[in-house]
């Protein structure tokens, strides 16, 4: 019986395979990010920057930029960390600050539309554009940062998904400014809302559907 169990264990230990471990959390996300800019100098090649320049001068403007470009960073680290098991599930607040100046310096280019309106404010099917990009540009971003948590295992998949979408929506958005007029109106703020929940959202559900069926 005992040489039994020696054979049994000698035979299940011959054919363990390492385990390679998983890249540290930055590692991971400058690799995500390096696809986003990837995405970037794409579109930069064949887009017209029309809202660069007001981006610059517009304090407001610039720092609603600086927040959604921070927010997508630190989200994809805070979704990177809590894919890993035993990390805090505290993580999930590091992108919050960022994310609060990201919508807080958003407001101002409205309200400006609102008091003082400008004939070349966007257009509605200026809008449906935006819409557009911002979903197009989500997608591949949500399909690769789900595939690159899939090799974790973590313990709350649905909070790290939503944090991958999160800075995808961040990313995303991050992506648009720089093509997208200086001023905005409340329907077009409405609308980047919209599509932030929406991937959020989506992400929560599906992508933590996946990662639960993740391998460890």
């Amino acid at each position: 019986m005992v040489a039994r169990h020696d054979r049994l264990v000698e035979d299940l230990a011959g054919r363990l395979e390492p385990v390679r471990r998983l890249p540290r959390p930055g590692l991971r996300t400058a690799l995500w990010l390096a696809a986003v800019a990837g995405i970037g100098a794409l579109l930069a090649s064949r887009l017209a920057m029309i809202g660069l320049d007001g981006r610059i001068e517009r304090l407001d403007l610039a720092l609603a930029a600086l927040g959604a470009v921070l927010t997508a960073v630190t989200a994809a680290y805070a979704a990177f960390a809590t894919s890993v098991p035993g990390r805090s599930p505290s993580w999930a607040l590091l992108p919050l600050p960022f994310l609060a100046l990201w919508l807080g310096a958003s407001g101002p280019g409205c309200l400006r539309s609102l008091v003082a309106p400008v004939a070349d404010l966007p257009a509605e099917h200026e809008g449906v554009g935006c819409l557009g990009f911002l979903v197009c540009v989500s997608i591949p971003l949500s399909l690769l940062i789900v595939a690159m948590l899939r090799r974790a295992c973590p313990l709350r998949p649905n909070l790290t998904a939503a944090l991958a979408g999160l800075a995808v929506a961040a990313a995303a958005a991050a992506l648009l400014m720089p093509f997208h007029p200086d001023e905005s109106t409340v329907a077009d703020l409405l609308v980047h809302l919209g599509v932030i929940g929406g991937v959020i959202g989506l992400n929560g559900l599906a992508g933590g559907r996946l990662l639960s069926r993740a391998p460890g």
